[in-house]
């Protein structure tokens, strides 16, 4: 089993999810989510995170955190793994709450924060619980409109200070820039690598870190990869049939693209890719053969 890749330093931003064994349920009640929410405060805490927004679902959650030290497994670790104590306890229940480890998505703060912001409040909207994401108690958004209590961790100021000096001012845009994003496209079209919300200057800037785990082959190599380029980079500019098939052994090779990727990009047989790939193989053999003789 692939484990994924977490990459970890100061100043990161995650977008955390972790799900429910099974898709099974993580909270029942509402007094599941305070114990949650209670957990997460003490963490952000400890840790030193900046939590800039959440929302807990029934199966599920959302977060997204900054790291001012790399430390976000130590901090996962604890938050999903006292809770599920705390849950199996009151269940009285055994075995695996989350499903498999949480996922974290490494973003782009500048160009994409405010984004996941919104998107992350909207959760219950795309999922027909409310109509209104002021209706859903057990997300960020009300707390930054500062129409309930919440944590001194929540950094809601950062989020308003992006749309006006005035606070007033900077809260009714701040609910004007979430409802409009309700039907909107979701930033997930960006992701690269399932690991990157970012610019590809971005991605490079933290390429040193994906290279040096590039063989490590227990995480996925979706992820060990996510710096490479798309196919349709690589196959762009193509005149002829032999620089295309050595573009196709480059991104097999080169690039660990799979036999039936390359073969859905030019509507071929991954058959057809893989004789392709054997016969260019052969043929550097033959002259590397001929080079040392």
């Amino acid at each position: 089993m692939s484990r994924p890749l977490r990459i970890e330093f100061s100043g990161a931003v995650y977008h955390i999810t972790s799900r429910g064994n099974g898709k099974q349920k993580i909270f029942f009640n509402d007094k599941d989510r305070k114990i949650f929410l209670s957990l997460l405060w003490e963490v952000v805490e400890r840790e030193k995170w900046i939590c800039y927004a959440y929302c807990l679902m029934d199966n599920h959650y959302h977060l997204l955190v900054e790291t001012p030290k790399p430390n976000l497994s130590r901090g996962m670790r604890e938050l999903n793994g006292i809770y599920a104590q705390k849950l199996n306890y009151i269940k009285n229940s055994a075995g695996h709450v989350f499903q498999g480890r949480y996922k974290s998505i490494l973003v782009e703060k500048d160009n994409y924060l405010l984004e996941l912001c919104r998107y992350i409040v909207l959760n219950p909207v795309r999922a027909k619980m409310v109509e209104n994401p002021e209706d859903w108690q057990w997300s960020s958004y009300r707390a930054t409109l500062g129409l309930t209590e919440t944590s001194k961790h929540l950094n809601a100021s950062w989020i308003l200070s992006n749309f006006d000096e005035n606070i007033k001012k900077s809260k009714k845009k701040y609910e004007k820039f979430v409802l409009e994003g309700i039907g909107k496209e979701s930033p997930w079209r960006e992701l690269r690598g399932r690991i990157f919300l970012g610019s590809k200057k971005f991605i490079e800037k933290h390429e040193e870190k994906i290279s040096a785990r590039e063989k490590e082959k227990e995480i996925a190599k979706t992820e060990r990869f996510a710096n490479r380029p798309a196919l349709e980079e690589i196959f762009k500019n193509i005149k002829t049939k032999i620089s295309r098939n050595k573009k196709i052994y480059e991104a097999y090779e080169e690039y660990r693209y799979g036999l039936k990727e390359i073969g859905d990009f030019f509507n071929i047989h991954y058959s057809t890719i893989s004789r392709i790939i054997k016969k260019i193989k052969e043929e550097e053999k033959i002259k590397n053969s001929k080079n040392k003789t």
